[in-house]
């Protein structure tokens, strides 16, 4: 179908900054949300958090522009490596309330935002490499995939643990292989709802019989083997499917696909089995507290292993990896989320010392950059430092090939979509609209991501001129008593 170049409709990928060692850092595919994003955060008066930070993000629209993050630091003196900080609170807001945290239950982006920062999937995202690249969480090794794409076979890394929980009776709980068998086999009980079962759904070598016998009787035996979907020992587990899957890779990074102890479901779970308000994992934070729609508490894990701060050989990322180097994750012990829909109050918010780090609509950019895109005085004063990243979301509009009007594949018709793609103008949009928070794009995969190639640009340039003779060309060129254009069968051109 073809694609109008110049957007209309806003599709934004929503890319949350993460402080280091919270891994709440979103994957480069995440849910769709609408609208743009500035993140600012402050050190304020007390040593809560270890920077400031603002951030201002757009949508990558393709055939229109690409996300643009401004990033406002403070630099602080660096900490000793070591435990986190529990004197260092960083205190952020959200712009909708959370509905739960259970990974496999849970499907909206900011419950998954804090799930990534209390569980464990075996895979993840090294975030310091362009284009991002899958690395290992709590497994020892990249999945070994064999017969074709059919059978995946992880090891879990011995020594990793569960954060302490009265479930485990005053002992030390290890993640183990047989963790995550039951946690997928979670997707897939009928009783559980998972809004990603269709991760495994059909997929998984023997499962169907165990199904059947679920919605016989009501209950899934999470006991019964499954043959597609066993640990081989302690710390090995074996995925077998029925039809090649690479894309499971990029499930195995996933939230749904993250480990949970059995004992914790079992202890919690509602009748839906869902567990939302008790999570228990084995990531780098732990919940303090929950007061549901209104704040989200989230403290450093105790027993989170040994994981020190990513290491980078880009040039950009020198000076940051120069003061991070070595320091053991996480590093913030405390992380206070307040949930404030509004744009204004959290902007207030900030500037009051009240919160470290907000996102902020690009319809309030103007408050804090100016017109040329640079960090108003006041902030500078405070210290602020400004930083930009692309983000990695995809805004597109397109034409109904159906509709009476555009669509068609008749010279006249194809002669109309191609002046309205050249006749959009995507540099007023953004510099409009989007208040310069964005750039155009060449392609459509965003910059950072696996298949971007800086070298292609297939973006259109803006020409009214031509856009106006080809409609002239083509049979558009009478126009009606006020000067709007006519379509070739004398009807009023309206779209």
């Amino acid at each position: 179908m073809p694609m109008l170049h110049g957007c209309t409709t806003r599709i934004a990928t929503r890319t949350f900054w993460c402080n280091p060692g919270c891994e709440a850092s979103s994957t480069p595919c995440s849910s769709s949300t609408r609208g743009g994003i500035t993140t600012l955060t402050s050190s304020g008066a007390t040593p809560r958090a270890n920077s400031l930070r603002m951030t201002t993000m757009v949508p990558w629209r393709a055939r229109c522009g690409a996300i643009v993050a401004a990033i406002l630091t403070v630099i602080v003196p660096p900490t000793p490596a070591g435990a986190a900080d529990m004197s260092k609170t960083l205190r952020t807001a959200y712009i909708a309330a959370e509905t739960g945290f259970d990974p496999a239950a849970s499907s909206d982006l900011y419950s998954d935002s804090v799930q990534r920062a209390i569980f464990d999937t075996l895979y993840g995202f090294d975030y310091l490499t362009r284009p991002y690249r899958r690395t290992m969480h709590t497994a020892t090794a990249m999945p070994e995939v064999t017969d074709e794409g059919r059978t995946w076979t992880m090891r879990v890394r011995p020594g990793i643990y569960f954060a302490d929980d009265s479930v485990f009776k005053g002992k030390k709980r290890e993640l183990v292989a047989a963790d995550y068998v039951y946690s997928w086999k979670r997707l897939l009980d009928p009783k559980v709802r998972s809004p990603f079962a269709w991760y495994l759904q059909g997929k998984v070598v023997g499962a169907d019989r165990v199904l059947e016998a679920a919605k016989q009787t009501g209950r899934f035996d999470y006991d019964t083997p499954i043959e597609g979907l066993a640990a081989l020992d302690r710390y090995t587990l074996r995925l077998k499917l029925k039809d090649p899957d690479y894309i499971m890779a990029g499930y195995m990074t996933q939230s749904p696909m993250a480990a949970v102890a059995r004992e914790v479901i079992e202890a919690y779970a509602d009748a839906s089995g869902w567990a939302m308000a008790n999570p228990v994992g084995t990531g780098p934070y732990m919940l303090k507290s929950w007061r549901r729609g209104a704040q989200i508490v989230l403290e450093a894990n105790p027993n989170y292993r040994d994981e020190v701060f990513p290491d980078s050989n880009d040039p950009a990322d020198k000076e940051l990896v120069a003061r991070m180097r070595g320091k053991k994750l996480p590093i913030v012990g405390r992380i206070e989320i307040s949930i404030i829909e509004e744009s204004n109050p959290r902007l207030l918010g900030f500037n009051s010392g009240a919160l470290d780090y907000v996102n902020v609509p690009s319809d309030l950019s103007d408050h804090v950059l100016d017109a040329s895109g640079r960090l108003k005085p006041e902030y500078v004063d405070r210290g602020a430092v400004l930083a930009r990243v692309t983000q990695p979301a995809l805004q597109y509009a397109y034409f109904n090939m159906e509709d009476p009007v555009v669509g068609g594949y008749t010279k006249d018709r194809i002669a109309l979509r191609r002046a309205i793609a050249i006749g959009f103008n995507t540099q007023a949009l953004i510099r409009v609209v989007y208040q310069g928070q964005a750039i155009p794009a060449t392609q459509p995969i965003p910059p950072n991501l696996p298949g971007h190639d800086n070298s292609w640009n297939i973006g259109v340039k803006y020409d009214p001129q031509a856009a106006n003779a080809l409609l002239d060309k083509f049979g558009y060129a009478e126009r009606d008593s006020e000067g709007f254009r006519k379509q070739p069968n004398g009807a009023t051109l309206m779209l």
